[in-house]
């Protein structure tokens, strides 16, 4: 008699279990726990075998009438369908392993060693989030263009271009990782070019004109506002380096005596360590800080005192409270050195950018750090600061000639191109 639904629900279990059949070698087994299991008896080159067919309800009566035919059919053929399920088995294994989130995670753990720990993190956060959820599960090997399409659509559809931008890149690692390991034969993610759609100009960062600058000084000088925070907007100012530089400085990375700030790779956007001279005005900021946050590791810590350091937005909200919303950013600061020193016309061009850490390869910074080359940045730093003090107060500016080393070998380093984005 053929099984139904209604007498499947209603089967209780027993002290023993005890199958119900449906026919054509099919049965349901219930076990004592309750449990209900799908299986079909066969025999195959003599032998009598059991095929698992699922478990109920989440295999329901039909689909196993259904798995039962193909079994069946399998037979019919001469395939034993107990040998193709275990062949199955082992290719979706095999899937799994060479799943793309399973390698985007090996590459990850493998790059990571010498990848800043904020890049580690965003790197596999972008993925998690991005694409993940779309074909995370897939073989990397079954990932067609389209797919990776899909995914950068997605992210274009709502505007962040340069996320889909990283992302592709990301996406584009991780294949030809899998190919150079044997797991893929193309890069899907290296033939969508064509179908990205346009991006837009990139806006640069906010940063004031020359003219504009002495009152932008003149209002941070006056602005009450909190000591760590005005200190913090003056070192960017002296230094011209990133933001998140000034953020996290600690207080073992400054050589007051040597007059040089040698902030570590991993802090460093280009991972290479980079070394800033220090002007007579920056030691006197950071003597005023050491005052107060020298007993701290931090340069700029948290009021919350929770080991964290100022947030990347406190000096924005300075420049915002003195009108300059849109107008400046922290970032603008590099800006503004960089065209200043760039328009007096004597100062080199590349030492500006090695100051910038826009210099690529380390044997070319490690020219640049040669003493000779500190003696050049040094001076050109004191010509920085000296000029926004002028600026200020509104004295005449000082001339590059008063400060300009006469000592320096320009042929004793190789000028090599560098990258024009600050």
């Amino acid at each position: 008699m053929k099984l139904t639904d209604t007498a499947i629900r209603k089967a209780k279990p027993q002290s023993a279990p005890y199958r119900m059949a449906d026919g054509d070698g099919m049965y349901i087994e219930i076990t004592p726990s309750g449990s209900k299991y799908w299986r079909m008896a066969y025999r195959f080159s003599g032998k009598q075998k059991t095929l698992a067919l699922g478990v109920y309800p989440d295999v329901t009566l039909a689909d196993a009438r259904e798995r039962r035919a193909e079994a069946r059919k399998l037979l019919t053929n001469g395939t034993d369908p107990g040998a193709v399920k275990q062949t199955q088995k082992r290719q979706s294994k095999i899937a799994a392993a060479n799943s793309f989130e399973l390698i985007a995670r090996e590459f990850h753990k493998l790059k990571t060693p010498t990848w800043s720990a904020s890049h580690a993190a965003d790197w596999i956060k972008t993925l998690e989030r991005e694409i993940f959820p779309k074909f995370g599960d897939s073989p990397v090997a079954e990932i067609d263009a389209p797919d990776v399409l899909d995914a950068i659509r997605t992210i274009e559809g709502r505007g962040a271009y340069e996320v889909a931008s990283r992302v592709l890149q990301r996406v584009r690692a991780v294949c030809a990782y899998a190919i150079a390991t044997g797991r893929a034969r193309h890069n899907p993610a290296s033939e969508i070019k064509g179908a990205l759609a346009p991006q837009p100009k990139v806006k640069h960062f906010a940063a004031l004109t020359e003219k504009e600058l002495p009152d932008f000084l003149r209002a941070v000088a006056a602005y009450p506002c909190y000591p760590l925070t005005k200190s913090a907007t003056r070192l960017l100012m002296l230094t011209f380096v990133r933001t998140g530089e000034v953020r996290g400085a600690k207080w073992c990375e400054f050589d007051l005596d040597a007059k040089l700030w040698t902030i570590p790779a991993e802090r460093m956007k280009a991972r290479e360590p980079h070394i800033v001279p220090l002007s007579r005005q920056a030691i006197e900021t950071i003597m005023e800080l050491r005052q107060l946050t020298g007993h701290d590791e931090h340069l700029f810590p948290s009021r919350t005192g929770n080991g964290k350091t100022i947030s990347e937005n406190t000096v924005l909200k300075v420049i915002e409270r003195l009108g300059y919303k849109g107008r400046m950013t922290g970032h603008g600061f590099r800006t503004i050195a960089s065209t200043y020193l760039n328009s007096v016309g004597m100062i080199r061009p590349d030492i500006i950018e090695a100051q910038l850490a826009h210099t690529d390869g380390n044997a070319t910074r490690a020219a640049y750090n040669r003493a000779d080359y500190m003696e050049y940045r040094t001076a050109m730093m004191q010509f920085w600061a000296d000029t926004l003090d002028a600026m200020q107060t509104g004295e005449r500016l000082p001339k590059w000639a008063d400060y300009e080393p006469h000592n320096l070998d320009y042929r004793a380093a190789q000028v090599i191109p560098m990258r024009a984005k600050l």
